[in-house]
């Protein structure tokens, strides 16, 4: 699948693939619970299976969008937070945007799965990893809570092998995924009793039918 990484098309980053931008409350890891406008971008090489965003994969579907548009809607909402997710966030070049927010005193948040050299500058990383295509060593370091999807039991070594690379400070967390949370949540609750320097994180925007 083609990506729209030309600067020369985005503008170095002026314009940039939207697929959608809205204030919500963050329903996941370390700031669930917190009210933050979102915007999250098109284009993703990584293709889980059970991703929930599969929307949101073909860059070609959502035209460069000026960011300078997307940075009035979101500093016209009360949010304190930017949340920029995707998709694969950092197929793009994100100084533009960061920069602008942070100019207008707002905190900047990333969701990634690390795959990609980063640009733009943030407040927080929230690092996803995904075993079809690791991150690079840079997302490690860059990571401020490590957010590893649990499908089965095999799944908990791979979180083990990620948490090995990331900083102290990290926060880490083992999340359901949704299709079988009910099933996997008994092996994750005893996991994280076992091994307490794991959290938990659930999908709590789904329980509030909320985006």
């Amino acid at each position: 699948m083609a990506f729209i990484t030309d600067n020369d098309l985005l503008d170095g980053g002026r314009l940039l693939p939207l697929v959608e931008d809205f204030y919500t409350i963050q329903g996941e890891g370390f700031h669930a619970g917190k009210p933050a406008y979102f915007i999250r971008l098109g284009g993703c090489d990584v293709g889980c299976r059970w991703c929930d965003a599969k929307y949101t994969w073909n860059p070609k579907l959502y035209p460069p969008t000026d960011v300078q548009t997307v940075i009035g809607r979101a500093t016209a909402c009360p949010a304190q937070a930017i949340v920029i997710t995707g998709g694969e966030p950092l197929l793009y070049p994100l100084g533009v945007l960061t920069e602008t927010l942070h100019e207008r005193g707002l905190q900047i948040f990333l969701e990634t799965s690390g795959t990609h050299p980063f640009s733009g500058r943030f407040d927080w990383v929230c690092l996803s990893p995904k075993r079809q295509q690791p991150p690079l060593d840079e997302a490690y370091a860059r990571a401020h809570e490590l957010k590893v999807i649990v499908e089965s039991a095999a799944d908990f070594e791979w979180a083990e092998q990620n948490a090995a690379r990331v900083g102290d400070g990290c926060i880490l967390y083992l999340q359901p995924e949704w299709s079988v949370a009910e099933r996997m949540m008994p092996a994750i609750v005893e996991y994280a009793k076992a091994h307490p320097k794991w959290n938990i994180s659930i999908q709590t925007h789904k329980y509030m039918h909320i985006p």
